[in-house]
């Protein structure tokens, strides 16, 4: 096997393996375990980088094991798998330092950090896919690899939201599944090309493939949260904050959007998916969830639901640039599956250090917490600011492409969306930095104990993850102004899918 092929299967056995140790290892064996979880998110991020390089110099990273005959699993290093990769690969890094600072004192580490990383390689699988089927199995091995980490705490509420969780993303793998089976005997054919490849079928088959791309995208839109199949994601806010930041920044939801991405430009084809008249609703799925995500978050007084709402909300922005129909709307698009990704962290990061520090898990508990946790809250305060497209962050930048690319598209009603979600934004971030930073602080913190320790209460290793991802939330806005950073990446992806223009 020579490196093209080895180093995309090094990328998947950089989380199996040391996964596969851990569970092996007994509780008291904390240092072993934190070194193969950090050695091996080390080692998948200097993989990427070292992939990312390649391409940009035109080698090509790829390899087939062939299951069936004409039945292949295939993981494949192009333009589009990187820019996922990039983002797993940078925040699984931060959240692996960040969970073993949470759950330091909890039980059954071996077990989480086990499954986590399995989650993580199911993850990188998504991202590498080079087909269709390759995408579902890993697809499919990130919902069981995910159940454990929801019902991690084994509380009643905790086995309830991993039933619902199951539930749904069983459901929808169930019904892409279909999809993916009724599209083989249409094509014989599940390779992800950039352009698609169904332009080609006769026009009998055309209602085939309506009812094959709505599939697919049920399938897709249960972990990318488009309502009305969201219902899971709120209810798993029961699992502990490291479980919750990789559900929304890093693994499923993301995965989801990711799997639209992939099915609109490299199966279906962005012309041919507008010459269907299937952009339009997929637009307005978007914006409906936009609208509805945000105006739940609204009412929400705990603070990982109002952003699990929010995510449902911004999530859906991504969907929104594929199916605006234009390289500006695909540029946005894509850079906010990186921007929101790295902003949600942060939140649902410091949501866990106000939680394990002064046990405030409602927005009311919140009142002059910034005073008594500044470092937490100014990287929260420059999340949510990002949130809600403040100049010189990074919400800012994709929200100026979306609406670029919808006004170059002729959708100016997406413009107005725009602008009244950036509003709804601000309506349930602000109220939330104003308590932290200027309402009186409480006698006492929910947790007594705790907060009576002398500052700073919280551990390095819960303070240097969301400290690293405020500051990219702003460096991303610095690095659009020049050519490099996921501005040039997206630009490279855009012209790809629309223009047939290789490297």
């Amino acid at each position: 096997m020579n490196s093209s092929a080895l180093l995309p299967c090094l990328v998947v056995l950089g989380s199996l393996l040391p996964a596969l140790i851990i569970f092996k290892l007994s509780e008291k064996s904390v240092t072993v375990r934190t070194v193969l979880n950090l050695a091996g998110a080390i080692f998948k991020l200097g993989l990427v980088g070292w992939m990312l390089w390649g391409v940009t110099q035109g080698y090509s990273y790829e390899v087939q094991f062939v299951l069936l005959p004409g039945i292949e699993l295939e993981l494949k290093a192009d333009p589009l798998a990187l820019f996922f990769m990039s983002l797993s690969a940078f925040l699984w890094l931060l959240t692996t330092i960040y969970a073993v600072g949470y759950l330091e004192t909890e039980p059954h580490r071996s077990r989480f950090f086990g499954f986590f990383s399995l989650c993580v390689t199911a993850t990188t699988g998504v991202a590498l896919a080079g087909n269709l089927l390759t995408f579902l199995i890993f697809y499919e091995l990130l919902t069981l690899t995910t159940y454990p980490l929801v019902v991690h705490r084994g509380s009643e509420a905790a086995r309830k939201a991993g039933q619902t969780y199951l539930l749904y993303t069983l459901g929808g793998g169930s019904l892409m599944l279909l999809g993916t089976v009724w599209l083989y005997t249409l094509t014989g054919n599940l390779e992800f090309i950039e352009g698609g490849f169904l332009s080609s079928l006769s026009a009998q088959h055309h209602t085939s493939l309506v009812v094959v791309f709505i599939l697919l995208m049920i399938g897709l839109g249960v972990k990318a949260a488009l309502v009305p199949l969201h219902g899971w994601l709120p209810k798993a806010m029961i699992a502990p904050a490291p479980v919750s930041a990789l559900l929304h920044a890093v693994a499923v939801v993301k995965a989801g959007a990711f799997g639209i991405v992939r099915v609109v430009y490299e199966v279906f084809g962005i012309e041919f998916a507008q010459q269907l008249n299937l952009l339009r609703p997929l637009a307005i799925a978007a914006a409906v969830t936009i609208i509805w995500g945000s105006l739940r978050a609204l009412f929400q007084n705990d603070l990982k639901k109002r952003l699990a709402y929010s995510t449902v909300s911004q999530v859906s922005y991504i969907v929104l640039g594929v199916a605006l129909f234009g390289p500006m709307g695909t540029i946005g698009g894509l850079v906010h599956l990186v921007h929101q990704g790295i902003m949600k962290v942060t939140l649902f990061f410091c949501a866990g250090n106000y939680a394990e520090t002064l046990g405030v898990h409602k927005i009311s508990e919140m009142n002059g917490i910034g005073r008594r946790m500044p470092l937490t809250t100014v990287s929260f305060s420059i999340a949510a600011l990002g949130m809600m497209g403040a100049p010189l962050t990074a919400g800012a930048v994709s929200k100026a492409w979306l609406m670029e690319g919808a006004a170059a598209a002729q959708m100016h009603w997406v413009v107005w969306l725009l602008w009244t979600s950036s509003l709804l934004n601000a309506t349930y971030f602000l109220p939330i930095l104003w308590r932290t930073w200027f309402r009186p602080a409480p006698s006492a913190w929910p947790n007594k104990s705790l907060a009576a320790q002398p500052w700073p209460t919280t551990s390095w290793l819960l303070l240097l993850p969301p400290a690293i991802t405020a500051a990219t939330v702003i460096a991303a806005s610095i690095l659009a102004m020049y050519d490099i950073g996921p501005i040039a990446w997206a630009q490279l992806i855009a012209d790809r899918e629309y223009f047939n223009t290789k490297l």
